[in-house]
């Protein structure tokens, strides 16, 4: 037996490898629990007591002979593999890129940005939303059409004369609602925040989108005060050029209420599928908060006023960088997002 443990110590040593398939051979054949190493130190069981001390010595070497040269052939398909690759070093290095920041991103900073140069706060809240706050604080009649499947995304309908519907948020007034609840005038700020409605994709549609809302109620505000701010934010948005008009129109929780219009941007004024050959398009609606929206939220109409305003931000966008397709924004198509950059912020 120890002359086949001496062989094999030999064999082992001069064992040749050339890649890895071989290298596996080797450690199977030698190294694993059943290999001949293994087996060798099963039959030391069988030998005669006075030889096992010296048989058990030279079955030691060929184990650690064994893993040793495992060892090395390892090491050295490894470095040969490393040494192997073929890298032209004469090649330009790859530039860093930094991510961009998202359009409505973008144009959502330069929003708060302006208003909070006008002293508005940003304010924030739930998109899961219960009726009280999305409907019935903001004086909408029962048989409102908003309040329907066909228009609203309902989480749970109520189940007694007492619970209410739990809607997802189809603006962002539900938070001007908690905020006069819990704040006693002056408040100024603005809400944006994300927003759904029941609508057909489409070109100038999306099912979710983004809005920006803005609240200012203290003693004698005035529709003058209304005008000024949204002139404002228009000129410093789009730039000194651009045109501003405002048409009445009507919603509950206002009352005068307009909606505003600025010229076209993309076909500038000279009409597109976009502005419907109009030369406008219809960027915010807004008005002085109606009285009953004051009292729902325990302020005295009669000592306060205030206004209210609500843009989508999509639009304020797409005017802003001349997007066609609002669709183009929920696509996360890298070519598209690639064309705006952070400093569009200021």
């Amino acid at each position: 037996m120890e002359e086949k443990i001496l062989s094999l110590i030999k064999e082992v040593s001069e064992f040749p490898v050339s890649d890895k398939q071989t290298l596996e051979a080797f450690r199977l054949k030698y190294i694993s629990k059943k290999g001949v190493v293994g087996e060798l130190f099963d039959e030391l069981k069988q030998v005669p007591n006075e030889q096992k001390k010296s048989v058990g010595k030279i079955l030691n070497q060929l184990k650690q002979t064994a893993e040793a040269r495992f060892t090395e052939l390892n090491e050295k398909l490894e470095s040969s593999d490393s040494s192997s690759v073929d890298i032209d070093l004469s090649l330009p290095p790859v530039a860093n890129k930094t991510g961009n920041l998202h359009p409505l991103t973008l144009t959502r900073y330069r929003i708060i940005e302006i208003f909070e140069r006008l002293g508005f706060n940003v304010a924030d809240g739930p998109e899961i939303e219960d009726d009280w706050h999305n409907f019935s604080a903001l004086n909408f009649p029962e048989n409102h059409p908003a309040r329907e499947m066909q228009d609203t995304f309902f989480v749970e309908k109520k189940q007694s004369a007492d619970s209410q519907d739990v809607i997802l948020r189809t603006h962002t007034s539900n938070v001007q609602i908690r905020m006069m609840e819990k704040q006693k005038p002056p408040i100024r700020a603005i809400m944006p925040g994300r927003v759904y409605r029941n609508e057909a994709i489409s070109a100038r549609a999306h099912c979710f989108f983004h809005q920006v809302e803005g609240l200012y109620i203290d003693k004698n505000v005035s529709f003058a005060d209304l005008k000024q701010t949204i002139f404002h934010f228009a000129k410093e948005m789009y730039g000194k050029d651009v045109k501003l008009r405002l048409r009445p129109s009507f919603f509950p929780f206002t009352e005068p209420s307009a909606e505003i219009d600025v010229t076209c941007l993309i076909c500038k004024g000279a009409g597109c599928v976009v502005c419907k050959r109009s030369g406008w398009v219809e960027i915010a609606g807004a008005g002085m908060v109606h009285p009953n929206v004051l009292k729902n939220c325990g302020i005295d109409p009669e000592e306060y006023t205030g206004f209210a305003f609500g843009m989508g931000i999509e639009r304020v966008t797409q005017l802003r960088y001349q997007v066609g397709d609002l669709r183009l924004y929920s696509e996360n198509d890298i070519r598209f997002l690639r064309q705006f950059h952070s400093s569009d912020v200021a």
